[in-house]
């Protein structure tokens, strides 16, 4: 893959180092735009859709208390190309394995060019995955699953605001990109935020946008995510981790349908459809206090629930487990052996679609080594994942009464006769699956994948 450089940003952050001129000269004579940063810039500074991101930053600043570059790479996945003695680059505090781009003080005008467009290939690369899983097709086999799509098909042609519930990993912007799809702004952006994910003090920064020298290092003006989904679809992801002041400053958005980017007094007209989705129920966070009541009947206007794996069935497990398996095994459209599928759709995945694509990926990359579907190879992933996702926090949390600790021995032992199914579990206990739910936070009962994902 090529990528060409007039798409790029450069970021550079030299703290003590006097790297940022040679940067700067090394580039000149290309169309990759050099800009400073400072612990005083929004992190990672704002940019143009479409345009590529990659900083370049000293170690120098690894001690500053302002430094928030492996922020970079946890939110924004932008690479970052460490300038620093050649001997500290296999040090994984400060160069995780996937963003091991190194450049020693003495580098060159042409290392530092053939670098940058090697890290902006792998974001390229990374970005061009994500956006096939995300194309990964929607199985609906079961009735929780037609009865949802037939929703999402009648209400993708109106413009009102829709609110997806779901737990986490079952694929609710996925459903929101069918939203998309499927209504008349197709045609238009979509536009997807994890709100979890937006610093605190930059929600205007990122949300309103700024103009041009609005704060340092804004060396041009830029817009924010409202602006980029005019015409299409905003989607926000755990709106519920929205802080209540936040929510006030989204409300006015909606009815006013303006924004004032910062550092500007014009007022810019924004027109785009709001779908929502959150793991908590928004209606108990507003009944907690947690969430602003009349930003809720504004967002709620239309709701859906995504069913989580476990409600799906075996047969629909099945289904997925092939889809996502297509995106990395090597044979095309070769089956997957009738044992491996039949396995797959009765192990419990607590944490959705998302852990089970992890198990996906780990059997694709088993069958593309191997080049074959090798049994013994198989079992051996699928026991090392089935041990790491049934592991159970065994103590009870202290003080516990002996009817609770009693209670709490007999939900693990039904859990494991169940092989972790939470669904067929409640079922045996003559339980609703949410009081099971309740009664194992409570006791404090936990898979190995939960410590990862909320339940």
């Amino acid at each position: 893959m090529t990528v060409s450089p007039d798409n790029i940003d450069v970021f550079i952050w030299e703290g003590s180092s006097d790297i940022a001129p040679r940067i700067q000269q090394c580039l000149a004579s290309t169309d990759i735009m050099a800009i400073r940063v400072d612990s005083t810039t929004p992190m990672p500074p704002p940019r143009e859709p479409g345009r590529r991101a990659v900083a370049v930053i000293s170690v120098s600043i690894i001690g500053d208390a302002h430094f928030t570059g492996q922020g970079w790479l946890r939110t924004e996945a932008v690479p970052v190309i460490w300038v620093a003695a050649e001997q500290r680059g296999q040090d994984t505090r400060f160069y995780p394995p996937a963003y091991s781009h190194t450049l020693p003080p003495s580098f060159t005008g042409a290392e530092l060019r053939a670098m940058v467009l090697r890290a902006a290939q792998s974001a390229d690369q990374a970005d061009a995955a994500q956006a096939t899983r995300q194309n990964t097709p929607l199985i609906a086999e079961c009735t929780a699953m037609r009865t949802l799509m037939r929703d999402v098909e009648l209400y993708a042609g109106c413009d009102a605001s829709v609110v997806i519930h779901g737990e986490t990993g079952t694929g609710k912007e996925r459903i929101a990109q069918r939203l998309h799809e499927l209504s008349t702004r197709a045609g238009g952006p979509f536009v997807a935020v994890n709100c979890g994910a937006v610093p605190d003090g930059l929600f205007e920064a990122h949300f309103f946008g700024h103009a041009k020298g609005a704060f340092t290092g804004a060396v041009g003006a830029h817009k924010g995510y409202f602006e980029q989904a005019h015409g299409g679809t905003l989607f926000l992801d755990e709106i519920g981790d929205l802080p209540l002041h936040q929510q006030v400053k989204l409300l006015r958005v909606l009815e006013q349908r303006s924004i004032t980017r910062l550092g500007s007094t014009v007022q810019v007209p924004v027109d785009f459809r709001l779908v929502s989705a959150s793991h908590f129920h928004l209606a108990a966070l507003t009944e907690a206090g947690r969430f602003r009541s009349d930003l809720y009947y504004r967002l709620a206007v239309i709701e859906l629930e995504v069913p989580n794996l476990e409600a799906r069935g075996p047969l629909e497990k099945q289904h997925l487990f092939r889809a996502l398996l297509s995106l990395t095994a090597p044979h095309g459209d070769a089956e997957p052996p009738e044992w491996l599928q039949a396995k797959v759709a009765m192990m419990p995945f607590p944490g959705n679609i998302r852990e089970m694509a992890n198990l996906a990926e780990r059997i694709g990359i088993g069958v593309r080594q191997t080049g074959a579907w090798d049994r013994d190879l198989l079992e051996r992933i699928l026991d090392q994942f089935t041990s790491l996702s049934r592991v159970a926090i065994q103590e009870a949390p202290p003080s516990v009464s002996p009817d609770e600790q009693t209670e709490r021995t007999r939900i693990i032992q039904a859990l494991d006769d169940n092989g972790w199914r939470r669904q067929d579990t409640a079922a045996a206990l003559g339980i609703s699956r949410k009081a099971l739910w309740e009664k194992m936070r409570r006791h404090g009962i936990q898979t190995q994948a939960d410590r990862a994902v909320p339940l």
